[in-house]
């Protein structure tokens, strides 16, 4: 719905269970009047409708349950995903991937290795949510408004995340300006458990409408080719001493794909647990 109200090109929403996609669609194309935008939208259990796709995000694979972890998913999902990618190949090879699939850092290096596209056309959507979650917290927290707030999280979507209160500012104002240490790390806590407090409270599924919004803010960026930073998964090759990992990090994204990796100036601790984070994903059994 959201990149359908992007008008930002044709879009083809394939789904394997039958009918699905195409119910779905009949539903969005019949708001086109009432919004009064005419976009193209289309449904189809065939992903092979894929065909020349200039940008492809996947969502394919299933979802957590109370009590599971993102990990937990890391087997099942490889295979949905293997399969998916070696279409994509053959179908769009000229595509620009976003990997939405749990657990995403480990499935964003899956899709990489399996499609054997550039690093700059296949990432990863976490971190532009995760960094949402903390400045929508910080929000209610201050009671400001949250468009005044642009925080910064990195390393690994779910359980390895880092948010950093100290490259997180409120009208150009660092964090810590507006509360001390211990509200800083609380907020930080409730940031890592909120995929896992959503999944609980929803008992069935998880979360929809924010990363939802997370995946059409990246799509937009690059179909308008706006320059703009985000935090995204991204294959590291010698950045922040880290390498054949992909990890969430602030990057430049335009119609090319990730058209720079931002290394921020951490400290030394900031450094160590990041790298600390890829030892973990590295010793995957997908590795």
């Amino acid at each position: 719905m959201r990149l359908a109200q992007l008008s930002a090109g044709s879009i083809m929403l394939v789904d394997v269970a039958k009918g699905l996609a195409q119910g779905k669609v009949l539903d969005l194309a019949d708001a086109r009047s009432i919004l009064k935008i005419n976009y193209d939208i289309q449904g189809s259990d065939d992903i092979n409708e894929i065909k020349d796709s200039g940008l492809v995000v996947v969502t394919a694979g299933l979802a957590r349950k109370p009590g599971m972890a993102r990990e937990d998913l890391l087997n099942k999902n490889a295979g949905i995903l293997t399969e998916i990618c070696k279409k994509i190949k053959e179908l769009a090879p000229s595509a620009i991937v976003i990997i939405v699939t749990n657990p995403l850092d480990l499935m964003t290096r899956l899709a990489l290795k399996v499609t054997g596209f550039k690093p700059s056309k296949v990432f990863g959507m976490g971190l532009t949510l995760d960094a949402s979650r903390f400045a929508n917290l910080i929000s209610k927290e201050l009671n400001l408004p949250v468009t005044d707030i642009e925080a910064c999280v990195i390393a690994s979507h779910g359980e390895g995340m880092m948010p950093l209160a100290r490259f997180t500012n409120i009208k150009g104002v660092n964090l810590d300006k507006f509360i001390d240490a211990k509200k800083v790390d609380s907020l930080i806590a409730r940031t890592f458990e909120r995929g896992k407090e959503i999944v609980s409270l929803l008992g069935s599924g998880s979360a929809y409408f924010a990363p939802s919004a997370a995946i059409a803010e990246i799509v937009r960026v690059i179909v308008k080719d706006e320059k703009k930073i985000l935090g995204v998964s991204a294959y590291l090759n010698g950045e922040y001493g880290i390498k054949d990992v992909c990890l969430g990090v602030p990057c430049c994204l335009g119609k090319d794909g990730i058209e720079k990796i931002i290394e921020l100036d951490l400290d030394k601790q900031e450094k160590a647990a990041l790298q600390a984070c890829a030892v973990k994903l590295k010793g995957s059994s997908l590795y």
